[in-house]
């Protein structure tokens, strides 16, 4: 089934603090499980997602660098959790506060990954949103799609230096 991905609708969607968004993906990001959460606020049928990229749900103005360090740590078979905005088949989007882990094998060996999202605070998200808005902006001043990775990549890492904080500890740390 191709997928045709929806222009942004400008309305957001919320979901129940005590629901959790959970969702399983092959080592190539491809969703293998999806909870009822997940489908009910994606607007999706489980038919519709499973086999396709997890990268479905990406919202336009979610910073590409962003999940280039998220899939650099999970290549690290590091866990890893973030504040991310996602998009409805509607196109209406939604912010999720993400805990990303691989998962193993038998063997040891990573087979894929589990992610359980759960409604974010409000402040938290109001501080990433600025910060989102500078990556982003810096990725769209270049035409090159690498550069625009690599660009985004490196003001993500000296955003991160400039709080003498590892990556971690400043995502809590926005929660204070």
């Amino acid at each position: 089934m191709a997928f045709t991905r929806p222009s942004p609708s400008g309305h957001e969607r919320f979901f129940a603090q005590e629901d959790v968004i959970v969702s399983k993906t092959d080592l190539t990001g491809k969703i293998t499980y999806a909870n009822n959460v997940f489908l009910s606020i994606a607007g999706y049928e489980e038919s519709e997602v499973l086999g396709q990229p997890h990268s479905m749900i990406r919202h336009p103005d979610m910073p590409r660098s962003v999940f280039k360090f998220m899939w650099d740590t999970l290549a690290a078979e590091k866990e890893i959790f973030a504040y991310v905005v996602n998009m409805a088949k509607n196109g209406d989007h939604y912010w999720v506060f993400a805990h990303v882990t691989p998962t193993f094998g038998a063997d040891g060996r990573a087979i894929g990954y589990h992610s359980n999202r759960r409604v974010p605070d409000p402040a938290p998200v109001a501080r990433v949103k600025d910060i989102y808005a500078a990556l982003l902006a810096e990725e769209r001043r270049h035409s090159d799609k690498r550069v625009q990775l690599e660009a985004g990549t490196a003001l993500l890492l000296k955003t991160l230096q400039g709080t003498g904080m590892a990556y971690d500890e400043f995502v809590w740390s926005l929660a204070a």
